[in-house]
């Protein structure tokens, strides 16, 4: 199939498919007596896997070795959940670290709505509370 169907059975721009394919994403790619490249009618399904795993927070390096190396019946089933399972435990971790933020933020905003001082007093009170919150919880953490 030339990349004109290709691009349209999957959504993505011609260039989109021209990038995954200089980064060795997309394998077995043949070129026609014209120039034109021809792809595998599977490329659509790799295309697929691609964009779904960078919406997932994939890299494209990482998604490279998560990609069956000579078609799908060959992928590693133990390889590819251990991988999937790290990614998970990465966003956990994210998650985590969000929320903290996000706990952090609510304090700066509970404090600088409640003071009654100056702002720049104010903010140089919150800036103290909240290193020293940094500092308990690094503490913790040892």
């Amino acid at each position: 199939m030339k990349i004109g169907e290709l691009a349209e059975r999957t959504g993505l721009a011609p260039s989109k498919i021209r990038f995954y394919e200089a980064q060795g994403l997309i394998s077995q790619v043949k070129r026609q007596a014209n120039g034109y490249r021809e792809y595998l009618p599977q490329t659509a399904q790799v295309l697929e896997i691609i964009v779904t795993a960078q919406a997932g927070g994939f890299s494209l390096d990482q998604i490279r070795h998560l990609l069956p190396v000579s078609g799908m019946e060959k992928w590693n089933k133990e390889e590819l959940l251990a991988t999937l399972k790290h990614k998970v435990a990465e966003i956990e971790l994210l998650q985590k670290r969000l929320r903290q933020n996000r706990a952090r933020l609510l304090e700066v905003i509970r404090q600088t709505e409640k003071s009654g001082l100056p702002c720049a007093e104010n903010a140089e009170q919150v800036m103290k509370k909240l290193t020293l919150l940094v500092r308990q919880r690094a503490a913790s953490h040892r």
